[in-house]
């Protein structure tokens, strides 16, 4: 009898847990049956009138918003970051003030590959920092390498298209790949890291991340200095070779995904530790390459780093889609004191990436929580789909009497001076194969066998002898025993390398 009166306890108390939160529609109305659609009789059709079966199915049917067209496979978690040096003297932003705590969101992503691919594939991965300023969002939208294929936004298309799957079989293909970067002959350094076992990392956590481009910080007395900013992990860089790798994706091809997910949530958070490089711009044209290319690292011999501040990853996110889905980053979300540099790639990010999120979330974007400013939004943008600024105002233009102040100051200081004429024509110190060079010899042996394995697969399936060896002669440009290495590898013609190597400018 005991356990009777138990049983329908624990029943009449599951009961009571349903009834508390009663399943509704869109508008908040109780649903009776969410079982059953209602129809004209037993053997009657489905009527129209049945509003949760025509909810449920227009919503299903509109549960997918565009994919991003890179950076599609993601995965975010907030967390903080604390400044530990001040940098009052290079700029304005309160960010940057020595024991400011600034809440982030971080999401890791991998490049080329659509939603739901493998988290195993070789793929640039991005770094993207949303800093939920005292002034405003700042992103910094980076990756995990400190360079790129590219220098310039007007091939950033071309490139994509070349790295997607062919229009035709919609398989991707090492020959699409090849074919067009043997016109790129400064990707060579971008291939040098992305083929290393850093293009597969063990984790999120043992990554670093980079902003790549230069950026401009300015000071309260509007001088300004180039900088870099560049994430160390705490964890330790680490990669997967190619065994490694597809033993993981046969184990689990989500390993990203899971081991963030499953390392925050134990409470074991991971940190990387910022570090900045800063020339004057007086120094700009003191290298034998262009600053502001962003196939060119600023090397630490030359640029010294020194650590500003420490980020924290300590919370994931409740809802995938309202919060990592619908995160957008752009490089044109700036505060007062950071400015982006003349780097002709990031230029044309600062449009393409906020135009791009208009595209896929809507003219509203910045309104969806993971998006919003913890600072009050004050301007006159108005209406659009899901406009949700509540705004009470009858002035929604400027100047009014009754307009918003102008802005302060401290928003005003920017004073940073431009080129002294407009012109067409290629980065003049393009230097496409030295760093790549410096960069392979600073592998150890292993890492050595490990780059040229994993470039000789992809490589090897070109089946275009002249693009082939185009592609080996910048190697062997950039170092005689890697090009070597890989011609062997590859089964090339190392005398065709050879004088197509001695034809290169350095």
């Amino acid at each position: 009898m005991f356990k009777r009166s138990l049983l329908v306890a624990m029943l009449a108390a599951a009961t009571a847990v349903v009834q508390a939160a009663p399943l509704t529609k869109d508008n908040g109305a109780p649903v009776g049956d969410n079982q059953n659609s209602i129809t004209a009789g037993e053997y009657g059709s489905v009527l129209l009138q049945d509003v949760q079966l025509v909810q449920k199915l227009q919503r299903f049917g509109r549960e997918r918003i565009p994919e991003r067209v890179v950076h599609a496979r993601g995965t975010g978690a907030y967390g903080e970051f604390v400044a530990t040096k001040d940098l009052s003297d290079l700029t304005i932003a309160s960010l940057f003030k020595a024991g400011t705590k600034t809440p982030v969101f971080l999401r890791f992503s991998t490049v080329i590959h659509p939603k739901g691919s493998p988290e195993t594939l070789r793929d640039p991965h991005g770094f993207g920092l949303k800093f939920y300023t005292q002034e405003g969002n700042w992103d910094l939208v980076g990756n995990n390498l400190p360079v790129f294929f590219i220098r310039d936004a007007i091939k950033f298309p071309d490139f994509i298209h070349a790295m997607k799957p062919s229009p035709v079989s919609n398989v991707q293909d090492a020959n699409r790949v090849f074919d067009f970067l043997q016109s790129q002959p400064w990707a060579v350094n971008m291939l040098t890291y992305v083929y290393s076992n850093l293009g597969t990392p063990a984790s999120y956590r043992n990554l670093d991340g980079f902003g790549v481009h230069a950026f401009k910080l300015y000071n309260a007395k509007g001088e300004y200095k180039y900088v870099k900013f560049n994430f160390r992990t705490q964890q330790g860089l680490k990669g997967m070779n190619m065994e490694e790798t597809q033993a993981m994706q046969a184990k689990d091809f989500n390993h990203l995904t899971n081991d963030l997910y499953n390392t925050i949530n134990a409470g074991k958070f991971p940190k990387w530790d910022l570090y900045i490089q800063v020339l004057d711009p007086k120094d700009l044209d003191n290298f034998d390459f262009n600053p502001l290319d962003a196939t060119k690292i600023w090397p630490s011999n030359l640029i010294p780093e020194t650590k500003v501040g420490t980020l924290t990853l300590n919370r994931m996110p409740k809802n995938f889609f309202n919060e990592t889905e619908q995160s957008a980053f752009a490089p044109g979300n700036l505060v007062p004191g950071i400015e982006p540099s003349e780097d002709r790639l990031l230029q044309g990010r600062i449009f393409s990436y906020s135009d791009t999120q208009m595209y896929r979330l809507g003219a509203n974007h910045q309104q969806i929580p993971v998006n919003r400013p913890l600072v009050k939004v004050n301007n006159n943008n108005q209406e659009g789909f899901m406009n949700i600024s509540e705004r009470d105002s009858d002035v929604n233009y400027e100047p009014s009497l009754k307009s918003p102040k102008p802005a302060t100051e401290h928003a005003k200081a920017i004073n940073t001076p431009l080129g002294d004429k407009v012109l067409q024509q290629a980065i003049q110190k393009e230097q496409p194969f030295k760093q790549a060079g410096e960069l392979y010899r600073s592998y150890s042996a292993l890492e050595k066998t490990d780059l040229i394995r994993n470039l000789a697969a992809d490589l090897g399936q070109v089946k275009d002898a002249e693009t082939k060896h185009i592609m080996l002669s910048y190697f062997y440009k950039a170092d005689a025993d890697y090009g070597t290495r890989l011609t062997k590898a590859v089964n090339g013609d190392l005398k065709q390398v050879q004088a197509k190597a001695a034809k290169l400018k350095d």
